[in-house]
Parts: structure tokens; sequence; C-alpha cells
């Protein structure tokens, strides 16, 4: 064969094996959700023997793992990921599946159980933690998408939740009178940022005098009559939505300021 007969033919090759490519990638197919609603069955389980630390970095910042879930609750910022993420290995080597009800969290032990609540319009679900992240300021956990559909939660993306670990076992009294009083929580639920609780008032006074003087605000200091000896808490709001709550982060941070956590009333 001629030497221009070669170079037309490799040429035809090529053509030929990008336009394969390009069809292959247009036609790739989306994730196929189930048939049914997602469900998830909490069992205790081994710890995973990957994605557990016992200490991991991530950008420069240390994290280290929990030895257990027990008795973990704590509040914050959810966001959700989806088919970008679909089909991948997580943290702990299983398949993201976005279908399923999992999620990601910095610190609690791979896997985990935790029914997460949304505060804005209370409806929960249980997942199951089986990867690591969101490593994003202010963001607590990240779930999968149908667990985002399930706390309504998808179109603004982000939502103030209540992060409470499963126990396999019979809990105290009291954590079952914490996680009623949440769930059973009225759909007008204010939030604010709670930025210390002192037992001296003075204490609380100079933390409220510092937030003032940073512009952040409204802020106000609530007497915790119930507590014994009395608490004064120093609370931020009501926070609007989850870019108010970023921004008075940030700021607070700023300040030097970073215990922190959400409230209702």
């Amino acid at each position: 064969m001629r030497p221009d007969a070669w170079r037309r033919a490799a040429l035809l090759l090529v053509a030929a094996s990008l336009g394969g490519c390009a069809t292959g990638y247009r036609t790739l197919p989306a994730p196929v959700p189930p048939a049914e609603e997602p469900v998830v069955l909490p069992a205790p389980e081994p710890k995973s023997p990957w994605g557990n630390g016992p200490i991991y970095e991530v950008h420069g910042r240390r994290y280290v793992v929990m030895d257990s879930a027990q008795g973990y609750r704590e509040r914050g910022i959810a966001s959700w990921y989806g088919k970008e993420f679909h089909g991948k290995p997580t943290s702990s080597r299983e398949t993201y599946d976005m279908h399923a009800l999992t999620a990601a969290h910095r610190t609690l032990p791979l896997p985990s159980y935790v029914r997460v609540t949304n505060l804005r319009n209370q409806k929960s679900v249980v997942v199951r933690v089986n990867d690591r992240g969101p490593f994003v300021a202010g963001r607590l956990i990240d779930l999968s998408y149908a667990a985002a559909v399930a706390l309504d939660m998808v179109d603004d993306g982000t939502a103030p939740v209540e992060v409470a670990a499963l126990d396999f076992g019979p809990p105290p009294e009291a954590t079952v009178a914490a996680t009623e009083g949440v769930i059973g929580t009225r759909g007008d639920t204010q939030l604010y940022l709670q930025v210390g609780a002192f037992g001296d008032f003075e204490n609380a006074r100079r933390r409220f005098e510092q937030v003032q003087r940073g512009g952040v605000g409204p802020a106000y200091v609530h007497e915790d009559t119930d507590a014994r000896p009395a608490l004064y808490r120093v609370r931020i709001g009501p926070i609007a939505d989850v870019e108010q709550y970023d921004a008075v982060v940030a700021r607070l941070r700023d300040l030097g300021i970073s215990e922190m956590h959400l409230v209702t009333e």
C-alpha cells in the first residue's frame, strides 16, 4: 500500500474510534431509580476495615474518627450528593448508590445508623453512614439523593437538621424524651445559633458584647432557669436560611468564636 493510502487508512481508523467514544458518552444511561421506595434496616454491624481512621487528613485538616456512635447527637446543616458520584466507591469501599438511604459524615464510625430530622418541616429519615464528608465549611452531613428526597430538601440543596445516632439496645429515658421532643416540634420552629452557655452572667455578657461589636445579630442572652445552677446562653437569630447561617458562621470564626451550634425555639 502506498504511503498516502496508509495515512488515509489511519485517519479513518482514528475518526471511527473518536466517533465511537463520543456516541458511547452521549448514550451513557442515567442511574435507574428502584421500583420501590428505598428502606434501611438498622442492625449492629462490625466496623469497616476501610475509612475508620482513627485519624485522617483532608485539605490540611485532621479528623479523629469516633470509637462509637452511641449517644451522638448534633445539629447543623445537611447537604446532599447525587449522580456525579453514583457508582463510585465510598470511603468504606462500598459503591455509592444515590437511590439508597446513605450518608457521609466526617467522624462517625463506618458504618453507623443515624436518624436525620429536617428542622424546618420535621420530616425524618434513617440512613446508613458509609462515606466520609462533607469537607465544606459549615456542613454537618452529606445525604444521598434518596435521603434528601425523604427530607424534602432536594430543591433547596441544604437544610438545617438534627442528626442522632441509633443505639442498638435499651436507650436511657432521657434520650427517648429528647427524641420525641424533636419529632414533635411544631412546623413554625425558629432556628438560632448558640455561641456559648455560661454559669456566670458576666461571662455571658462579655460574649454578647463581643458578638455585637463584631456586627453579628440580632443577639440576646437567654437565661435557662430550668438548669441547676442557672445557665446564660448567648444566641443569635432567628436564622432565616442557610445563606444567613453560612454568613454568620463565617463572621463568628473571624471573631475567633468556634463554639456554636443550632438550637430551636
